[in-house]
């Protein structure tokens, strides 16, 4: 006879081979990798900013799971608007009626970007994007999409068309039409432009790989061109959205500009329920959307089932009632004004930007032949040694979890739940002035980290 399910059980049975059942069963480099860098850890529990091991230690997340854990862990009201969905027993996802919570959702977004009309909810950040990828195509009529040097849209083959990232890339051509253009750079867009076959711009407002903000104009000069040539402008707010930079969207730091499609998805879920949704102008899903015989043109298994709905919402509403926005404004401007004041002080230390809890630290050449001996052979080996230098012993000796802002970048990328309060950000700022200070001071654990770093790259070529 066959044993009840019992999660607990199983847990306390397998949990301790986790690592082991991902190597043998999963992508077998993510456990290898974590133990490379000495981030294997066994995380017992999370609550709001923190996480803890088996043995009580406290650690800081600094990362939110990539910027989807916006409310930090196991928000209470999300939980309860997730225990009352699975309780009310809902006829979900039956294709054939028109349940209330994503329209109820749908109403709540649209009302923090009100030029916009209409929301396609899907499952993740990549298929909000695949949906604004179409729906331009459709609507204008024309195949070729531009994206900026340097972005990420996603991974699936239409995101990936327009991820500027070649190692995601090779390997996996041909994908859809497109062209790079530096963000920033209105004249190589107009040219662009000018070829009369451009769908439509996607931009992330502050781009995740390495933490670049649009220049000030930016935007609103490039949607006036973009509707000039009847393209249009699509904002990648995936990671920059629901608060992360201050405002509800990155966007809205620009005064003018608004976007003719949004992609949003992250912080939405709660943390719990995976859920992506594009935004539209009214004319665009007219134009998809065009008829009965169109119903289901473009539509997605899972999407807008009650969970993601039921989480949305109450993210929605903790993001107003907490006013969280304004704490990602009032701690982001502790921590940018913290790590900006220790830029005399390290010169190792290049720059510091970014907006909000969305913050790139960037390190550079030193001046000092001490250091730059050190720095030179790490760069010799791989570019972005340092940073994973930093960000090891901010795991190991501080206990707070970041991230290297992209594969070969000297740039950290801090982007923890919006949740986080200024203690949590003094912690960081002064984890972050230790560690700095051993890397100056030419202490050990950084270093020989580093040496073991450069044998481990050597012998991968």
């Amino acid at each position: 006879m066959t044993k009840e399910f019992d999660l607990g059980s199983l847990l306390a049975e397998r949990g301790a081979e986790r690592y082991e059942l991902h190597a043998k069963h999963l992508n077998h480099q993510l456990p290898r990798m974590l133990r490379t860098i000495g981030f294997d850890k066994v995380y017992e529990r999370a609550e709001g900013a923190h996480f803890w091991d088996a043995d009580g230690n406290d650690y800081l997340d600094m990362l939110a799971g990539f910027a989807v854990m916006g409310l930090g862990r196991h928000h209470p009201v999300v939980r309860k608007a997730l225990h009352d969905v699975l309780d009310a027993s809902l006829a979900d996802l039956t294709r054939f009626d028109c349940p209330p919570l994503p329209g109820l959702l749908a109403e709540r977004l649209l009302s923090y970007s009100p030029h916009l009309s209409r929301v396609f909810f899907g499952n993740s950040g990549t298929e909000a994007v695949e949906t604004a990828l179409k729906f331009a195509r459709y609507a204008t009529g024309r195949p070729r999409i531009l994206y900026c040097v340097h972005a990420f849209h996603g991974l699936t083959t239409g995101s990936l068309s327009v991820n500027g990232e070649r190692g995601f890339r090779d390997g996996f051509t041909p994908l859809l039409p497109d062209t790079a253009v530096p963000l920033g750079d209105l004249d190589a867009l107009a040219r662009e432009l000018g070829k009369g076959d451009v769908a439509a711009l996607i931009v992330e407002p502050i781009q995740g790989k390495g933490v670049h903000e649009a220049p000030p104009g930016y935007l609103r000069a490039a949607q006036e061109l973009l509707h000039r040539h009847k393209a249009l402008l699509i904002a990648d707010e995936v990671q920059t959205g629901l608060g992360r930079t201050g405002k509800f969207y990155a966007y809205q730091h620009e005064d003018g500009v608004e976007p003719d499609l949004v992609c949003v998805a992250k912080a939405l879920s709660g943390g719990y329920v995976p859920v992506g949704a594009t935004l539209g102008k009214e004319w665009i899903f007219q134009k998809v959307y065009s008829s009965m015989d169109r119903v289901l043109v473009h539509s997605a298994s899972f999407g807008s089932n009650a969970q993601a709905m039921a989480a949305g919402l109450a993210v929605l509403s903790v993001m107003e009632n907490e006013e969280i926005v304004a704490n990602a404004a009032a701690v982001g401007e502790r921590l940018m004004s913290r790590l900006s004041g220790l830029m005399d002080r390290y010169e190792l230390l290049a720059d510091v930007r970014g907006r909000g809890l969305m913050i790139g630290i960037e390190f550079g050449r030193p001046r000092s032949l001490r250091l730059r001996s050190r720095w030179t052979m790490l760069q010799a080996a791989r570019k972005g040694l340092f940073a994973q230098m930093v960000v090891v012993p901010l795991l190991q000796r501080h206990r707070i979890l970041t991230q290297v802002s992209g594969d070969h970048l000297e740039v950290i990328k801090l982007i923890p739940p919006l949740i986080i309060d200024t203690a949590d950000a003094d912690r960081f700022v002064d984890a972050f002035t230790e560690v700095m200070d051993d890397a100056h001071n030419g202490g050990g654990l950084i270093w020989d980290f580093g040496k073991t770093l450069v044998k481990q790259a050597v012998a991968q070529h």
